[in-house]
């Protein structure tokens, strides 16, 4: 292959590549976990997450592991399971897309409490911890307002469970 079509080939690998880029930023932009963030503090986002394409039934996370990231569903449905498997399984959660899981790693360094199951074919882009720290050394306003919607969206999970758990204990 002469020089010309090995350039022609990067620049096109390129082009895709920051097409990739742009439909993730755009993605990342219509999330409710990422309301309120800037371009540049997207765009870092933007390049940090992973994309990870599952088939209905694959487990994603399983409780008892280790967890260094949080997940991000572009499209497809999860539900978030305790006792995967077992006897006593439990369904305690389903999410579809613009929603996110996992950020229990990110906030509190211990063990998945869960397992996370795709319902259907779905994608997730992935955001590490590492990641978010970065976002936090270069822009700390931007990642407090992304740590900000965490917690408003762990205080409406947690009033919904309220509400749940109420119900059906009366």
């Amino acid at each position: 292959m002469g020089g010309f079509d090995q350039y022609r080939l990067m620049s096109e690998g390129t082009a895709i590549h920051s097409e990739a880029r742009a439909d993730r930023h755009r993605i990342l932009r219509g999330i409710p976990v990422f309301a309120g963030l800037d371009s540049a503090a997207l765009s870092v986002l933007a390049n940090a997450v992973e994309e990870t394409a599952f088939r209905a039934g694959e487990v994603i996370v399983r409780e008892g592991e280790p967890g260094d990231r949080m997940y991000i569903i572009r499209s497809g449905k999860v539900e978030v399971v305790k006792h995967l498997s077992e006897p006593q399984e439990t369904v305690l959660d389903a999410f579809e897309a613009k929603n996110f899981i996992g950020e229990m790693s990110i906030v509190d360094c211990v063990v998945r409490c869960a397992s996370i199951r795709a319902v259907e074919a779905t994608t997730l882009y992935s955001l590490k911890g590492i990641d978010l720290y970065r976002l936090f050394k270069k822009y700390p306003e931007q990642y407090a307002i992304v740590i900000l919607n965490i917690a408003r969206d762990l205080a409406r999970r947690l009033r919904a469970l309220d509400e749940r758990f109420s119900a059906i204990s009366h």
